[in-house]
């Protein structure tokens, strides 16, 4: 429990330069990003548009559908792990609702004690959430297929998942991505509460 309040200390003081408006360094790159456009999915999954974010090295894949307002997102991240590849974790959310921590959605990756890579949705419900796998009744942004594999030419790790967007509220979102060095009983340490980790946030247009 004590490294999962030290991820939200650090969440926290990302989500709050994200109630600040975004200077052109923080915004994602274009869709139209060599860097990410012509990346190739193992499955042979395609995505019409992609971010190259601007920090951690991440980047965002995903394909929206207006009809059903639903985004397919692949989050790609380096794992900054200080013990070698498979000891570290990454995230992505999205907050429905606000610019803050508290009401963010995200989905987390790492690799658990029993050796399995594990990825799951998590709601950032406090400033000190459980980081525990969220019940689909808890979620105000509906999830499904979420999944991750681990690249080990490029020891990144690719979290997918289908996000239901709320009615109403265009497509637009605040969004947090992030990355951590250790897993610590089967939760993900804090990251560093410096450079880059508190500077991953931003807003995204699904449709664009």
């Amino acid at each position: 429990m004590a490294s999962s309040r030290r991820l939200v200390v650090s969440l926290l003081v990302a989500a709050m330069a994200s109630s600040f408006s975004l200077s052109p360094s923080t915004a994602q790159s274009s869709s139209s990003s060599s860097s990410c456009a012509s990346y190739t999915f193992s499955s042979n999954q395609l995505y019409g548009s992609c971010a190259a974010l601007p920090r951690l090295g991440a980047t965002l894949h995903y394909n929206y559908t207006a009809a059903t307002n639903t985004v397919a997102v692949a989050f790609r991240a380096p794992q900054a792990a200080a013990g070698g590849a498979g000891k570290g974790w990454v995230a992505w959310g999205i907050n429905p609702s606000g610019t803050g921590m508290v009401g963010t959605q995200a989905v987390v990756a790492f690799r658990h004690s029993n050796g399995s890579l594990v990825a799951y949705p998590t709601v950032l419900d406090s400033y000190a959430p459980s980081m525990a796998p969220a019940a689909a009744k808890d979620l105000a942004l509906p999830v499904s297929g979420v999944s991750a594999e681990e690249i080990g030419k490029t020891k990144e790790v690719v979290v997918y998942a289908t996000v239901a967007l709320p009615a109403g509220k265009g497509s637009k979102f605040n969004h947090v991505w992030q990355q951590g060095s250790s897993v610590a009983g089967d939760v993900p340490a804090a990251h560093p509460t410096s450079g880059d980790n508190v500077l991953s946030v931003g807003s995204i247009d699904f449709s664009k």
